[in-house]
């Protein structure tokens, strides 16, 4: 598999069949103008916190993480240019996507009822195990596992049935998602997610993890940067990471392709224990907003 073929697969996806009419939701202004921002050659934390400043819920929420028992902080942030000296440039993008793509997707389901708690708790496990590796973006892992699978509240949005499909899928362990999608839909999660990674102008590597995070043979594939692969094998650690806090089944993915994974990331199973220990209290406060 080639990256051009991956492109040309999600360019098909949207401009053909059923996802044709889909409708995906532009990046919001608030946060091209952050990342224009945050890649100057001189980034100012000023500038950050004024474009913050200009949505109130956004900045709500933004001091209320900063302010949340997990950071432990000395003193408290009263305003937004305090939120962002105390979380830092970087922590402050990583929060603000999470709090716009939540924004920009409402969709009303039950079956959301945990969806973006759990994507949070992913995002922060990929950026941590990240952390722990060497050469890998921790901000980049960040955003990945905020966007895994933000083509499922997109296609309840936006497709007719799916809603039944997804039931079936949550209700069954032997067959994976992206199939049971793909058998009723013509289509499937991790396509629309990558469609909206593409949309949203996320760097490469991510949009091609978020098409791929289901697929596992690319790890064997020299064909797909191993930027991609690594993503693509955190995504599933940073999964079992989530599903062990939420006592959750473990997944038969993990079962039949954690090893693969681990293996790949030259991982061992003991670090996975230290890790979950270290990401507890980040994962009881997954959002702040």
């Amino acid at each position: 598999m080639r990256i051009a073929d991956i492109d040309h697969e999600i360019d098909i996806a949207r401009a053909e069949g059923p996802l044709k009419d889909i409708v995906i939701q532009p990046c919001p202004a608030l946060l091209s103008d952050l990342r224009v921002a945050v890649h100057r050659d001189d980034p100012e934390p000023a500038a950050i916190a004024q474009i913050a400043a200009r949505d109130v819920a956004m900045a709500a929420a933004l001091i209320k993480v900063a302010n949340s028992p997990f950071y432990a902080r000395s003193r408290q942030a009263g305003t937004v240019a305090d939120a962002v000296a105390l979380l830092g440039m970087s922590q402050t993008i990583s929060i603000l996507t999470g709090f716009l793509l939540r924004q920009s997707i409402p969709a009303k389901s039950p079956l959301l009822q945990h969806f973006w708690e759990t994507s949070t708790r992913r995002a922060y496990a990929m950026g941590y195990i990240a952390k722990q590796m060497y050469g890998v973006n921790a901000d980049l892992a960040h955003t990945c596992g905020l966007f895994c699978n933000v083509g499922i509240p997109v296609m309840l949005q936006g497709i007719a049935g799916y809603a039944a499909t997804l039931t079936r899928a949550l209700s069954q362990s032997e067959q994976a998602c992206t199939d049971i999608e793909n058998a009723s839909h013509r289509t499937d999660h991790a396509v629309v997610g990558a469609i909206v990674a593409k949309t949203w102008r996320l760097p490469p590597h991510v949009a091609h993890a978020v098409r791929l995070h289901h697929d596992f043979t690319v790890l064997r594939d020299e064909h797909v940067p191993a930027e991609v692969r690594t993503l693509v094998a955190m995504s599933l650690v940073a999964d079992h990471l989530v599903a062990l806090h939420e006592g959750a089944a473990q997944s038969p993915e993990w079962g039949a392709h954690g090893a693969a994974c681990l293996a790949f990331l030259h991982i061992s199973a003991l670090e996975i224990e230290h890790w979950l220990d270290a990401l507890y209290a980040q994962f009881l406060e997954p959002a702040g907003f």
